[in-house]
């Protein structure tokens, strides 16, 4: 009541007291850091003080840091990669409404958070993933730490004073520094706790709430913008608050130096889901990005091969039911029914087409070409017919121009953040000197060796390679039709090629060797192989991948029953 300046925000005299003793406006919120002492007539002189209340703000240590903990440095991190996906056009729902939800079940399912536990159970429950948890009920007491939204977090989250002291002391008890508070703990916890927060399941969390929302953005997609830097997860620490000290233990948590894994990121994915206790996910519709046919259709383009294949990817999709939304949409927990991989399945859909209509034994499909060709030449009326020679070379020379691009950056990239790391102020002027040198030796030899100083990041976009129809070389082949490997029987188009040969005779056990099928290039047509290598680039997966869900796709396509020798080559059949 003293305290009569006006608020430098909204110019009103209305001010209030924190627990901190700050401050504070009631009109607009804004805290001061102005603080006044408080007179209580109430006081007793021979009273026992019984609780001390103690601020929102940690307290700063010596070092210019603050307390933080693991989990908050998560927060961040989420917060970034959220941010950085609406940059690029995602639903702003996401932050707010999906991830931030799905973070918080997570905190609570592991008892850090939301969760009616002492202070010392608390310290026990961050080693032990406890999934008895309700997530629905609301806690009766002040959670160990509160989360409001992503949007309100800046890596401060409100932390409970005896859950701060108490973690304190295990801390301090270990011979390991670190800058979180509970770094060397969480290091400590069970190395078989499969769903201990890491940076890799950051990226988990993210496809989860893409998946939700139905986004039209595959998880190859989401990890491929990862490696151009569109999306923060290399070296992502180094957009932690300066009060927020990262050394020591913190690097092994935060520092990454490999490349996300696709299996990994999604196999994590589906374990969060069910751990969450997550219901059935939205229905994946035809309308949906995600539905095999708008997939098919996107990947066609970009491997630039005939429109008119379109229609042949429809029609396996129906025939094997694989665009129904019961077998699209995700049921976490539901061990009855087989998880879908849709930029996977959807080139494996396009390779059996491929296969239906030349085969790929690398035999075949250059007599076709040749036919091809030769009518192309002697025939100038209408579209020209679809040459399969001519494709794979157009194609390879841009694959091959591609992926050495893509392994010369892979080779060349800097693993070392720009932040400087350091372990205390009295070595941050030794390692900043170090840096420098560094910097300047490398800037010195880079203009002797006539090196390029390294191009900017490529703007982000969903396709990899690009086909226009209006180049005048040839080298689009959208338009080209498929007449020379069609012919029409009882009014429908059939393939002039009634033989197939399948990739696998049966698959193998999963869960016992890691993939359904085996895969090595030997064994198999150079032609097939150069399809599943062009597919395999464009996801950034493995062949092996593709391959396995291809034997899938034909196991399905011909029950089991199918399995007949290639005319010109004996040793198809593996």
């Amino acid at each position: 009541r003293d305290f009569n300046e006006r608020c430098a925000q909204c110019s009103e005299v209305n001010w209030g007291l924190t627990d901190g003793g700050r401050l504070y406006c009631r009109s607009c919120h804004n805290v001061t850091e102005r603080t006044t002492d408080v007179v209580n007539s109430d006081f007793v002189c021979n009273s026992r003080i019984q609780t001390i209340s103690k601020g929102l703000k940690k307290q700063e240590k010596t070092d210019g840091g603050c307390e933080w903990y693991v989990c908050e440095g998560f927060q961040l991190v989420l917060k970034k990669q959220a941010e950085a996906l609406e940059a690029l056009g995602v639903c702003p729902q996401m932050k707010d409404e999906v991830l931030c939800n799905f973070w918080r079940r997570y905190l609570q399912k592991t008892k850090q958070a939301y969760c009616n536990t002492s202070a010392g159970e608390t310290v026990k429950a961050l080693s032990v993933c406890d999934s008895s948890t309700d997530v629905d009920s609301e806690p009766e007491t002040p959670s160990p730490l509160q989360l409001l939204s992503l949007s309100e977090s800046e890596g401060d989250l409100q932390t409970d004073s005896s859950f701060a002291s108490s973690i304190s002391k295990v801390s301090e008890s270990t011979s390991v520094c670190s800058g979180s508070v509970d770094g060397s703990l969480y290091l400590m916890k069970n190395r078989k706790e499969k769903l201990r927060m890491t940076m890799p399941m950051t990226l988990s969390f993210c496809y989860m709430a893409l998946l939700w929302l139905r986004e039209p953005m595959t998880l190859s997609d989401l990890l491929r913008f990862v490696v151009e830097g569109h999306i923060p997860y290399l070296n992502v620490f180094q957009h932690f608050p300066e009060k927020m000290k990262l050394y020591g233990l913190d690097l092994k948590i935060f520092r990454v130096e490999s490349w996300p894994v696709y299996e990994e990121v999604y196999n994590k994915m589906l374990e969060l889901a069910a751990f969450l206790d997550l219901p059935r996910f939205p229905d994946i519709t035809d309308s949906c990005f995600l539905h095999p046919d708008m997939l098919c259709m996107k990947y066609l383009m970009e491997a630039n091969l005939p429109d008119e294949l379109h229609n042949w990817t429809c029609r396996v999709v129906k025939k094997i039911r694989i665009g129904e939304a019961d077998f699209l949409t995700l049921v976490p927990g539901n061990k009855s029914t087989r998880n879908v991989k849709y930029d996977v399945l959807a080139a494996a859909v396009i390779v059996v087409v491929l296969k239906l209509l030349f085969l790929l034994d690398d035999h075949y499909e250059w007599l076709l070409s040749d036919f091809a060709e030769e009518r192309n030449k002697n025939n100038k009326e209408g579209g020209p017919y679809f040459e399969f020679k001519k494709w794979y070379k157009v194609i390879k020379c841009s694959l091959d121009v591609k992926q050495k691009k893509l392994d010369e950056e892979r080779a060349k990239y800097l693993w070392r953040c720009e932040k400087v790391l350091f372990y205390s102020d009295k070595q941050k002027s030794k390692v900043l000197k170090r840096r420098q040198t560094a910097v300047n030796l490398q800037n010195q030899f880079g203009k002797l060796s006539g090196s390029v100083l390294p191009a900017e990041k490529p703007n982000p976009s969903s396709f990899q390679l690009s086909w226009s129809e209006e180049n005048t070389d040839g080298s689009c082949f959208h338009g080209h039709s498929l007449k020379g490997v069609l012919q029409e029987k009882h009014g429908l188009l059939t393939v002039k090629n009634p033989d197939y040969w399948l990739c696998t005779v049966k698959l193998c056990n999963e869960k016992t060797c890691g993939h359904l099928a085996h895969y090595r290039e030997v064994d198999f047509p150079q032609s097939y192989h150069f399809v599943i290598q062009l597919f395999s680039f464009l996801l950034r997966i493995q062949p092996s991948y593709i391959h396995d869900e291809v034997c899938v796709v034909e196991h399905k396509l011909f029950n089991k029953k199918l399995c007949k020798k290639p005319k010109y080559n004996t040793g198809l059949r593996k």
